[in-house]
């Protein structure tokens, strides 16, 4: 196996928007690379060293990507191949890229320096912004590759060192899976810079012009081509690029994949003027589960994770978004992720679904989506467990969170209560299959009485409450009754008393006021949680999700705890 550089110039004519380019490489293209195994990374630079005299066109280009690839056998055969094919490509795709001058190049890894210090620029904690990227294109003459070889180990990267904010040397040949000849053979060094560096100063100059530098440039290398990028955007295996779908009032796209899986839609065409972007991301067990963020279209605005009850989906949150983001402050500070945690669907993996697993599955969204840290998490029943379980585990990725409608401890009742409900389902004679994947769901007896617990009495009013809780039913009648019955036993045995004792995460604890006893357990959590001056904030008119029967109040909660 021998790893390789996808390596991918591109410049869009002046008949492609700025937005749809950018939207389709960020949100579309990238993201479908880096779900495949094979591709650790992937980076977008945009050059430097446009000028009067030589300004970006269909031979110099201004924007380049470059992808690392474990094996280079793989540029070779699905299912990289497959994503080129005519019949895969999206029509946006299509549509695109014929409005776009590409050049795709394929190179085998030779050697590597570093250093000390480095970090990968595809870790969290090592964004690239601002950072620089020399790249050197050449041929090289018959019969030298040898003193190129020595140029480089003996020379030139150890002087390239001693500039003030180099961070590392690749270099690379045509890749051997192409079958070059020596003539067709294309060599090419990466040289990585830190945003303050030292290129044109004295070491740089001395790096790149000793005798034994002019003598390669003179009698070694042919047609050499140098170019200078700074940092754009690292992909993700998920898309997240909101701000594509938002500056431009004049791009009114809306897309969708292949698979269904993907959507966006442009602020321009939603009624609320905010952009929307769904897709998945795929847990390291297999798992897929669908996302939605929306909100600020600032790349590192502050993000907000809003995690389900057990049987219900993300459209509980729907009129408390609508309220949040009407409020233009908001819509500019904040993104909201919402997502489908294990067990909305029938397949929820082999993993024995546990609070822990659940939280990591938080992370592994964060990570995808490139969050060091969640501004703030907010769950609710399981979800507040799962809420509450993160901030206790996982301190530095949760800045804040809030808990509703939960326990810190699973009642020693919740499996015996938790199987009758389950029996209830499992022997409902009219519970219907999805009519998309053909599996059993939940049906109407299961929903009916967990909709009537979870809401007040007051709420079924015949109006506007009664269809507030007509549409969580509905969620739980189509919840699909496998995951149901997995993700379930993630409530069946946790204690996190002891550790709340301990918790250092900014926290408040929200509860319906009609949540049965919930009330005072949760007064009691609020007090013993380990940071002082934790409150509890009940909701007046609700029940068991507060977001969904009394969104205008549990707005007021979420709007005072975030300041």
């Amino acid at each position: 196996m021998t790893a390789g550089l996808l390596y991918v110039t591109m410049q869009p004519k002046p008949s492609l928007s700025a937005s749809q380019f950018h939207d389709w490489y960020n949100n579309e293209h990238g993201p479908l690379r880096l779900r495949l195994p094979f591709f650790p990374n992937g980076f977008r630079y945009r050059a430097t060293d446009a000028d009067s005299d030589s300004p970006y066109s269909a031979d110099k280009h201004e924007w380049v990507a470059l992808y690392d690839i474990n094996n280079s056998a793989e540029f070779v055969k699905p299912p990289y191949t497959t994503l080129r094919e005519d019949t895969v490509k999206t029509e946006r795709e299509k549509e695109t890229m014929a409005q776009i001058s590409v050049d795709r190049r394929m190179f085998d890894f030779l050697r590597e320096w570093k250093a000390p210090d480095y970090k990968k620029l595809e870790d969290i904690d090592a964004e690239g912004k601002g950072n620089i990227l020399i790249t050197v294109c050449f041929k090289i003459k018959p019969g030298t590759e040898e003193k190129l070889n020595k140029w480089y180990n003996e020379e030139h990267i150890d002087m390239l060192a001693k500039v003030p904010g180099w961070r590392r040397s690749r270099r690379f040949v045509t890749s051997s899976v192409l079958n070059p000849s020596d003539d067709e053979k294309e060599y090419l060094a990466l040289h990585e810079y830190a945003p303050v560096n030292g290129m044109g100063g004295p070491e740089f100059k001395a790096a790149t012009s000793s005798d034994f530098a002019k003598d390669v440039y003179a009698n070694v290398v042919s047609g050499r081509v140098r170019r200078v990028y700074e940092w754009y955007y690292t992909f993700g295996p998920a898309p997240r690029d909101l701000n594509s779908l938002s500056i431009d009032p004049a791009y009114t796209a809306t897309f969708s994949s292949r698979d269904g899986l993907t959507k966006t839609v442009t602020a321009s065409q939603t009624a609320n003027k905010r952009a929307v972007l769904e897709s998945f991301i795929t847990t390291p067990d297999g798992v897929q589960l669908p996302f939605k963020l929306e909100g600020s279209p600032d790349p590192e605005a502050p993000l907000i994770v809003l995690v389900n009850s057990i049987l219900s989906d993300w459209g509980i949150w729907d009129e408390f978004l609508d309220l949040f983001f009407a409020k233009p402050e908001n819509l500019q500070k904040f993104r909201v992720l919402r997502y489908r945690p294990r067990g909305r669907a029938s397949d929820p993996g082999n993993t024995p679904i546990t609070l822990n697993l659940l939280s990591q599955d938080i992370l592994t969204i964060l990570d995808a989506l490139r969050v060091r840290k969640a501004a703030s998490v907010i769950g609710v029943s399981l979800g507040g467990a799962t809420t509450l379980n993160l901030a206790l585990k996982e301190p530095s990725r949760v800045q804040s969170f809030i808990a509703c409608d939960t326990n810190s401890l699973a009642p020693p009742s919740n499996p015996a209560a938790w199987g009758e409900r389950i029996a209830l389902s499992e022997n409902d004679p009219q519970a219907p299959t999805d009519q998309t994947t053909g599996a059993r769901v939940v049906g109407e007896k299961l929903a009916e009485a967990t909709t009537r617990r979870w809401f007040v009495a007051e709420s079924y009013d015949g109006g506007a409450q009664q269809a507030r809780a007509e549409k969580v039913k509905q969620y739980v009648f189509d919840n699909h009754l496998e995951g149901f019955k997995k993700s379930v036993q993630a409530l069946y045995t946790y204690d996190l008393r002891d550790a709340m004792k301990a918790g250092t995460v900014r926290g408040l604890f929200a509860v319906g006021a009609g949540d049965g006893v919930l009330p005072q357990g949760m007064k009691k959590m609020a007090e013993e949680y380990g940071v002082e001056g934790t409150k509890l904030a009940v909701v007046e008119g609700a029940g068991h999700l507060p977001m969904a029967e009394q969104p205008e109040r549990f707005l007021e909660v979420v709007e005072g705890f975030l300041g």
